[in-house]
């Protein structure tokens, strides 16, 4: 396990490097081929801890002295998460291979060595994220996507899309302040950076280090306070927003809050307390800001917000000993992944075709583009909760948990009557627009649309099959 882990983590890091000394015109084939390799590495690794009888490895990898700084630690959450956004990143380098090219309507440029490289080098940051036994290795690749996302972002160098990338970058890195304090002071207390040794602690230390990891999540994963970088960040790349703020940046925050409750016997309640009404409020604030929304990548970046929440309800909830609604947040972030990212991807579909993403002129995207309009229409049911896509088998196990909760309790249950209000709200908003843009005769701009490239098309149907079948993989993953 130690070697395939290894080999995971470090093939993305090895393609950067190769697309860096290649010619232009290798640089798709290079970033697809290693983002495969790394797929079947993190498949490679799963199948290697079921075929152990899902039993929980942790792998030492490098130590000063008698601390360790790096190191593995394959689990449940680690290969199911590991999966999530290696294979997501390799999706996104297919799709970007026809995406971004100079018959692109909205865009149109040839992909360069530097967008295929830091690409790569995201992948590969995320899988050692989701792989590292230790805060400090945490933190290390938290940076490294920081760095990563600020030059994507920023990717197509005008003002504004540079502007946005400073500004992720600097809210992020004030965000991972709350990590470094959370790493300090767990080396302070217990002489070791390994998770595990949270539990250790005093629940005064376990306030100062969850409370840190708390608000470098809350950065990360843009909540309150710490959200204003999103909206603008969709100045990226489409392929970028689908990877970036849909199934992996945004999803460190939520996975290093999880990876310290798995790691802690017990989270102090206050916490949890603090989580769920933060939560809360960030999912009504991202719910009032994406109902004007006419821009399609702006209104999925408010989603986005919201429904992140949602993963931060349920792992908050989980501090007050229900397993069941830590299970619901894991899986959150695996469907979630999927389903939003389709969403994103059917927008850069029709920007690159019809050049536009402006949901008004948008009309009778099933008869002119059906492909376009099914994955339309299943991302906007998954991420609204409907069955049987994959979002209502995190949603309803998320409410379950949560008003079992209410009896012991009780102030969860206005909490929980807001986020059912919101998500009945939000499923008729999604609504109200499928009814405006997928059905109906075709609008001018997609009369006139462009065919799109095979690898754009496998990338959709692939992600259209996954927001249906991802809830049974990771039921049955963390059962």
């Amino acid at each position: 396990m130690e070697t395939i882990a290894l080999a995971t983590m470090l093939l993305p890091f090895i393609g950067a490097l190769l697309i860096a000394l290649s010619p232009q015109r290798y640089a798709k084939v290079l970033c697809t081929a290693f983002a495969l390799l790394a797929t079947l590495g993190m498949g490679w690794l799963a199948l290697s801890y079921l075929g152990s009888g899902k039993t929980d490895v942790t792998i030492p990898l490098y130590s000063f002295g008698h601390t360790q700084i790096f190191g593995f630690v394959i689990d449940r959450v680690s290969t199911l998460i590991g999966f999530a956004v290696v294979s997501l990143g390799f999706l996104i380098s297919l799709y970007s291979c026809g995406y971004l090219t100079a018959l692109n309507r909205e865009h149109p440029h040839d992909g360069s060595n530097r967008y295929y490289a830091l690409l790569l080098i995201f992948i590969g940051a995320m899988a050692g994220l989701t792989l590292s036994s230790t805060i400090l290795g945490q933190l290390l690749f938290f940076e490294i996507t920081g760095g990563c996302s600020w030059g994507l972002i920023g990717y197509y160098q005008s003002p504004k899309s540079l502007r946005s990338a400073l500004k992720a970058l600097i809210v992020t890195h004030i965000a991972s302040v709350g990590l470094y304090l959370a790493a300090a002071w767990l080396f302070a207390k217990t002489g070791t950076f390994e998770l595990t040794a949270i539990a250790q602690l005093s629940d005064a230390d376990k306030l100062v280090v969850f409370g840190g990891i708390l608000f470098a999540a809350w950065g990360k994963s843009a909540q309150l306070p710490l959200h204003m970088w999103l909206p603008d960040a969709m100045e990226a790349p489409t392929p970028v927003s689908a990877y970036l703020h849909a199934a992996s940046m945004v999803k460190v925050g939520v996975y290093i809050f999880a990876r310290a409750i798995m790691s802690s016997d017990t989270v102090p309640h206050q916490i949890g307390v603090v989580g769920v009404v933060m939560a809360t409020i960030t999912m009504v604030y991202g719910f009032l800001m994406y109902l004007p929304q006419k821009d399609m990548k702006r209104l999925l970046a408010y989603s986005t917000i919201a429904q992140l929440s949602y993963i931060f309800l349920a792992l908050s909830m989980s501090t007050f000993n229900s397993e069941m609604a830590f299970d619901a947040g894991v899986a959150y972030i695996f469907n979630h992944a999927y389903a939003k990212s389709l969403f994103f991807l059917v927008a850069g579909a029709l920007s690159y075709a019809c050049g536009t993403r402006m949901l008004p002129k948008l009309r009778g995207m099933l008869k002119s583009m059906p492909l376009l309009g099914i994955g339309f229409c299943v991302a906007a049911m998954a991420i609204a909760g409907v069955p049987p896509f994959n979002g209502f088998f995190s949603k309803f196990p998320l409410f379950a948990a949560g008003f079992s909760l209410t009896g012991e309790h009780w102030w969860l249950m206005p909490l929980l009557i807001v986020a059912l209000i919101e998500s009945v709200a939000s499923f008729a908003w999604l609504l109200m627009w499928f009814g405006r843009t997928v059905p109906g005769e075709p609008s001018p701009e997609l009369a006139s649309a462009q065919p799109l490239p095979l690898s754009m098309k496998l990338v959709l149907l692939v992600l259209i099959v996954m927001s249906l079948v991802s809830s049974v993989i990771a039921a049955n993953w963390l059962n």
